[in-house]
């Protein structure tokens, strides 16, 4: 079985989560023995953390932290890499330019899932900087899938809900107000949605009439799937 490398602690309980939704996995898979998993825990200063959540600015000052932590995983003998917060994929292209093992894309991972399933549109919720930056809607499109995305000010309400997601520091109004943007997809006639930002699964892992989609469990079975592949 192939060691996989997480780039984590963006933020700390969804890694926590991803971590045991690769160990269930594989056992479902392989039932001889634990995955071999290495996990570098980003020490990322907080207001840096804090500005592209909330205000999609200063994304640049990410790379030499994400660089670092492929660096140390390859060095310390994994296989491939994999990095569970969708937001960060922006600079994935960056990441895989630093290493000489491969680096798996939860939005790539996704959009194949989608494809499998028929889906022909689908509402996002996701971060500022993963809805600026266009991450889905190009590979989507791609793939003949329609976006479909929170109105300017749900938006930023997304993005306060999630900074407080990665500080521990989140409370029932935020899944209220989340339930509400989720609500006015519905609304619009969509039927399909995706958790384009692995931590607001802690929210709202699921939905009585919209088919939710949590990106972080799609990408833990494509990693599994990759760890336990043999060629």
């Amino acid at each position: 079985m192939k060691t996989v490398g997480v780039i984590g602690g963006l933020g700390p309980e969804t890694t926590a989560e991803f971590y045991l939704a690769l160990v269930f996995s594989a056992y479902k898979i392989n039932k001889t023995q634990r995955p071999p998993i290495l996990i570098w825990n980003v020490p990322l200063r907080y207001k840096i953390e804090q500005d592209l959540l909330t205000k999609a600015r200063g994304e640049e000052r990410y790379i030499p932290y994400l660089v670092d932590a492929a660096k140390r995983l390859e060095t310390a003998g994994a296989d491939f890499l994999v990095m569970p917060c969708n937001s960060l994929h922006i600079f994935i292209e960056q990441i895989r330019r630093a290493v000489e093992i491969p680096v798996l894309s939860i939005v790539e991972e996704t959009a194949k899932f989608l494809k499998s399933k028929r889906i022909h549109r689908v509402g996002i919720l996701a971060t500022t900087t993963t809805v600026q930056r266009k991450l889905y809607e190009r590979p989507l499109a791609m793939h003949g899938i329609e976006v479909v995305l929170p109105d300017g000010f749900s938006q930023a309400k997304i993005g306060k809900m999630v900074n407080n997601l990665v500080r521990g520091t989140h409370q029932n109004a935020d899944r209220e107000h989340l339930l509400s943007i989720v609500e006015s997809f519905s609304k619009r006639g969509v039927k399909h949605a995706i958790l384009a930002c692995t931590d607001l699964q802690l929210l709202i892992p699921e939905h009585p009439t919209l088919h939710m989609y949590d990106t972080m469990k799609l990408f833990a079975d494509a990693t599994v799937g990759h760890m336990t592949r043999t060629q």
